[in-house]
């Protein structure tokens, strides 16, 4: 059973922010209570006396500290309440589950991204919204005005995700293989490691949850993977099911996602990334399959890859995993490089 604290949590966040959801999500599973506070303008005051970082979500705990960044969120909250625990108790399984967290969080926003700010039906579905929630007391005309400013704003980020005429297909392809890849993995199980909810749901789902709340990419899901469509309901509110599954029940249908999405897109991303930040680049280009990536370097996916070394580096008996991740491709850059530090990110 989870802890059941008597004082109560407060998140500030937006539905449409993917890490706002997911620690919502992961709240929910652990039976904490909490408020959930929109940020926005009426909000703004006790948001800026707690907030260290104008990012979303920001948690105030019951003693009033702050803690920001969904990932460091929910290490702090796991550390604190650990039961029913969100980490398979089978080290390899449970670094795959920290391994896929973090490839939700960091490659899966670029299809988040891109798929709500790169059609114009998307733009202007996405643009009202965030619309309606700053203003909901606005005349039509200033409405509009606000729509227009908001989907100019976050247009112009889509370099921040690598959203450009040149990756624009690898984005879009690459969704569509991990949607077939994701329906049959969870065509058998109810969450990514069996009949409970995992680190790596809480990460992957927050960005899937978006892409199904826009028109171009819900469309998708709900006309091709009913078992992701189950999934993403699923996770709003998250319960124990059954057990984790073993590596051999789950390896079937998740090596293929490791190493074709994982390893094969997401792994030399993050790795150029870092060497262009090193190198103090504008920009820079890899290979990813068949095509050439480039964009401008993101300084925050660096400090997150750190973390995740970190993670591995902390780990006594790596031998099962190391095999695991010499296959999938992820091992030579998980060796340890760069000290370890929290992940910071604008949430978009």
């Amino acid at each position: 059973m989870a802890n059941q604290p008597t004082e109560v949590y407060r998140i500030f966040g937006a539905e449409m922010s993917p890490y706002s959801v997911k620690v919502r999500s992961y709240l929910r599973y652990k039976g904490l209570p909490h408020h959930w506070i929109l940020r926005n303008a009426e909000s703004e005051a006790e948001y800026a006396r707690h907030a260290n970082l104008p990012i979303i979500p920001l948690v105030v705990t019951p003693d009033d500290a702050p803690l920001q960044d969904s990932t460091p969120i929910i290490d702090a909250l796991e550390h604190e309440h650990p039961q029913p625990s969100i980490h398979p108790g089978d080290v390899l399984t449970s670094f795959i589950s920290a391994l896929i967290e973090e490839f939700g969080d960091e490659w899966g926003n670029k299809w988040m991204f891109h798929y709500r700010w790169a059609r114009d039906l998307d733009q202007r579905a996405s643009a009202g919204r965030i619309a309606r929630i700053r203003a909901p007391k606005a005349s039509e005309a200033e409405f509009a005005a606000v729509v227009e400013k908001v989907r100019a704003r976050m247009v112009e980020r889509l370099w921040y995700v690598g959203s450009n005429e040149t990756n624009a297909p690898q984005i879009e392809e690459g969704f569509i293989e991990m949607l077939g890849l994701l329906e049959r993995h969870l065509a058998t199980r109810p969450y990514l490691f069996g009949g409970r909810p995992a680190y790596g749901d809480f990460g992957l789902w927050g960005q899937f949850y978006e892409l199904w709340t826009d028109p171009t990419a819900g469309a998708l899901i709900e006309g091709s993977a009913p078992h992701v469509l189950a999934w993403i309901q699923r996770m709003l509110w998250p319960r124990v099911e059954g057990e984790f599954e073993l590596w051999s029940e789950l390896s079937l249908t998740l090596m293929p996602i490791l190493s074709r999405q994982v390893g094969a897109l997401f792994m030399p991303w993050t790795l150029a990334n870092e060497k262009a930040l090193a190198e103090h680049r504008d920009t820079f280009s890899v290979t990813l399959g068949d095509a050439v990536w480039t964009q401008e370097p993101q300084k925050y996916h660096a400090r997150s890859l750190a973390l995740l070394r970190g993670k591995y580096a902390f780990l006594h008996d790596r031998s099962r995993l190391d095999l695991v991740l010499d296959q999938i491709g992820c091992l030579a850059g998980l060796q340890p490089r760069l000290e370890a530090s929290s992940k910071i990110r604008d949430a978009p």
